[in-house]
């Protein structure tokens, strides 16, 4: 992996950029990602195989710009994105990682207000993206609720039935609740949305301010991005107050984002296995 790694660095620096380590970063589950340190600088590299996740890095890094482009929170800068010996890559800005600020939750929140005020006239995206390393569909569309059935909940739900987990039973349940989905979603206008964070999906830089990663960005309603932020530990709760503070969210949220949080789920049991159909289980047992 190292030649690869100074094949990639002088294609873009030239022959003189002297490479002192590749240091292995852990955290992903697709890709190989090293921390670098060379004569030109310190540089972060996540490569993949370009035939399994064709364009995954351009995506990535599409996602980052639109982000960037908000001027509203961070994100780490893209160097560079190219294929290399049937290997992809992203060459990207290295974050120092620090301590959070005094006001780190609540700047956050604030942060990712201003982002999602960054809205379309319709949800999803001019090109589909990736969520993990399944593909995600983005197919702009007028109506909420359709894009959430149609382009999150449906697809990764027939990839569950294919692989055995979702049997007609529990599809019946997911039917009942698309009929009622009108009566208890709200709409809003497209946010500009990370579309997969979590806690491992953002870094606390050396400033003490958050700098977003990885994301699956598209167009969609902010309340599945909230709900996402519960999941796997969850955010501080002065996140959630200063966000709920400056959204004015109607009445009635905790039971929207049981229903939002139903497509993470699903992208995680079709990813990591049966160990998520029961909290999916629960969820549809509320409706």
């Amino acid at each position: 992996m190292t030649q690869l790694i100074e094949k990639i660095l002088n294609k873009h620096f030239g022959n003189n950029i002297k490479l002192f380590s590749a240091k292995p970063v852990s955290g992903g589950c697709i890709n190989n990602a090293f921390a670098l340190a060379t004569s030109k600088g310190n540089f972060f590299l996540k490569t993949n195989s370009a035939a399994h996740y064709p364009h995954m890095f351009e995506k990535e890094k599409l996602g980052l710009k639109l982000i960037a482009d908000t001027h509203t929170i961070a994100v780490p800068e893209v160097l560079f994105t190219d294929i290399l010996e049937s290997h992809q890559y992203i060459l990207m800005q290295y974050i120092e990682r620090g301590y959070p600020a005094k006001n780190f939750w609540q700047n956050f929140a604030e942060s990712l207000y201003a982002l999602h005020n960054n809205t379309s006239d319709r949800y999803g995206l001019f090109q589909d993206n990736y969520i993990g390393s399944l593909t995600q569909c983005n197919y702009p569309k007028s109506n909420w609720i359709e894009f959430f059935i149609q382009y999150r909940l449906l697809p990764q739900i027939k990839s569950a039935q294919e692989k055995g987990y979702i049997e007609n039973k529990l599809m019946d349940k997911f039917e009942k609740l698309f009929f009622k989905l009108n009566d208890i979603l709200w709409i809003d206008q497209p946010s500009l949305l990370h579309g997969d964070l979590w806690s491992g999906n953002f870094m606390i830089k050396n400033d003490g301010n958050v700098c977003l990663i990885d994301p699956a960005v598209y167009y969609g309603h902010r309340e599945a991005e909230l709900a996402f932020t519960t999941l796997f530990g969850g955010f501080d709760q002065k996140f959630y107050e200063v966000y709920h503070s400056l959204a004015n969210l109607p009445v009635g949220y905790q039971e929207r984002y049981e229903i939002y949080n139903l497509y993470p789920l699903l992208v995680h049991l079709n990813l990591f296995g049966l160990g998520y159909l029961n909290s999916i289980k629960n969820i549809l047992n509320l409706f």
